[in-house]
């Protein structure tokens, strides 16, 4: 099975007429967790499917290490894919769970028992290895996945949105465990998620997708201070999309602050649209004439010094070192 950096070279998918994923470029070096994102439709789960094995390839090239794994059946590429769905054998024990690609290997009961048993300690599951799937909580079940994926030693582990059916608490429970996970192995995780926060908070790579595409690839930081679109700068979050002078500008929310700025600074006027308290800070919406509507993320304390008030007329101004330039609006 191939292990190393992953290549992506001009991917494409097809079904008829649609194109899902349109000759997309990637590299994925070992050991990285890489999140890819974007709205639902954009290929991201296409993309993935495809690197798996599981989806055909219309055009273009999967490199894994020193080998070209597009036309490989899955079990042969060094991959190993947890579902969305966990999709779990009812009728069988945690450890027979884990353990079954084992057995559909030839490998000794004896055998797959100890690996099976060695990997469900790494996701603290040893208590469990009796119980049935139906006996266990969603986030234990979502355990048995992850362990029965990583029991084939993959060189990727590849997550088609693995927290979608967890309660908030939960998620930022496994989350945390599925970093410290791909630490202790070392090896990639490629995971496909629509949350922003998530893809944060875990990756090294943020590969975010539109319509079949990339749009950007990069570091949390890369992505989120430096968005190459508007489309990035509206998708990650916390950024107001701009025409000044002509040009597509970005300029995020908690850089802007109530009143009339310095020369120095950019100074917009309009009505206060919205003011919505949010404990440590007061987002405050501005609809400034041809900027459109702004936002501002105002410190709490800052706030309510001189609070704002819904259909009043207020100035807010930033600096004008905090406005990035788009490629594209």
């Amino acid at each position: 099975m191939a292990k190393g950096d992953l290549e992506l070279v001009k991917l494409t998918k097809r079904y008829g007429s649609t194109v899902a994923v349109e000759a997309i470029d990637l590299r994925v070096p070992a050991g990285t967790y890489c999140c890819f994102l974007g709205p639902s439709g954009c290929g991201k789960s296409t993309t993935m499917r495809m690197i798996a094995g599981h989806e055909s390839v219309t055009e273009g090239d999967i490199i894994l290490g020193a080998q070209n794994v597009t036309d490989f059946a899955p079990a042969r590429r060094g991959t190993a894919m947890m579902f969305q769905s966990y999709a779990l054998f009812p009728h069988l024990t945690v450890l027979d769970n884990v353990a079954f690609s084992l057995k559909m290997k030839g490998a000794s009961k004896t055998e797959r028992y100890a690996k099976a048993r060695a990997v469900m300690e790494l996701v603290d599951l040893q208590r469990f290895e009796t119980r049935m799937p139906a006996q266990l909580s969603g986030g234990q079940q979502q355990r048995v996945a992850l362990a029965r994926a990583l029991v084939t030693d993959p060189g990727i582990l590849l997550l088609d949105e693995p927290l979608s059916a967890l309660d908030p608490f939960l998620r930022l429970r496994v989350r945390t465990e599925l970093k410290r996970l791909q630490r202790e192995l070392g090896i990639s995780f490629l995971h496909v998620t629509h949350g922003q926060d998530e893809a944060m908070a875990l990756a090294d790579l943020v590969v975010i997708m539109r319509d079949g595409r990339i749009e950007q690839a990069g570091s949390p930081q890369d992505v989120f201070h430096r968005p190459a679109t508007g489309f990035v700068a509206r998708f990650m979050g916390g950024h107001n999309v701009l025409t000044l002078e002509g040009r597509p500008v970005s300029v995020r929310a908690d850089r802007v602050r109530l009143g009339a700025g310095t020369e120095a600074a950019r100074t917009l006027s309009g009505e206060v649209r919205g003011v919505e308290y949010g404990g440590a800070t007061v987002t405050v919406v501005v609809a400034a004439g041809e900027g459109g509507e702004i936002t501002a993320v105002i410190p709490e304390e800052q706030f309510f010094q001189s609070p704002a008030h819904l259909g009043e007329s207020r100035d807010i101004h930033w600096s004008r070192g905090d406005e990035f330039a788009l490629s594209a609006a």
